[in-house]
């Protein structure tokens, strides 16, 4: 198991602007460091949404704690798409690749990134072995355009890389 979770600021009310919740830097923090204490694999992603943001401080901070960071542009996606309807252009290429992201209401998703492909199962009611092989997960999977370029998201790929270093960035697709 592993947990993956974006980072915004060092400073909580820039945080918490990004994010649109007042204390969720405060919140968040507070899950890095329970995540660094009991030693659960731990990935994050400070989204860099450009304007001044304290993005590079915010990957010391997390450095600092033990937490290898990386820092990627932000992706038109969620709350980031300004109200736009996602698209899997914004995606790496390789969602679902040997991995699929656990939602906190129990479906899964190719990816992290890719919530907006969530399965309607959730594993609360279904085994993950069933939602994994069901053809609502192929057709999720399958809407990913793969990455055609000579030189595909490889193994540094942020939203992919699973080692406890963390990786490089890995940009969209489009």
């Amino acid at each position: 198991m592993s947990v993956a979770t974006s980072y915004h600021s060092d400073v909580a009310a820039e945080h918490d602007a990004i994010t649109g919740r007042a204390g969720s830097h405060t919140a968040t923090r507070a899950a890095i460091s329970e995540a660094v204490r009991r030693g659960v694999r731990l990935r994050v992603a400070i989204v860099d949404h450009g304007s001044g943001q304290r993005a590079q401080q915010a990957r010391d901070e997390m450095e600092a704690l033990g937490v290898a960071a990386t820092v990627d542009p932000v992706r038109p996606v969620g709350r980031a798409a300004g109200g736009a309807l996602p698209s899997t252009s914004s995606l790496c290429g390789r969602c679902g690749v040997g991995k699929a992201a656990i939602l906190p209401d129990g479906r899964v998703a190719p990816c992290e990134i890719g919530r907006f492909l969530a399965t309607t199962d959730s594993v609360r009611e279904t085994p993950l072995a069933s939602v994994l092989s069901s053809a609502e997960w192929a057709q999720a999977r399958a809407s990913v355009p793969a990455r055609t370029s000579a030189d595909p998201c490889g193994p540094d790929c942020g939203p992919s890389d699973d080692s406890s270093s963390g990786g490089g960035s890995c940009g969209p697709m489009g």
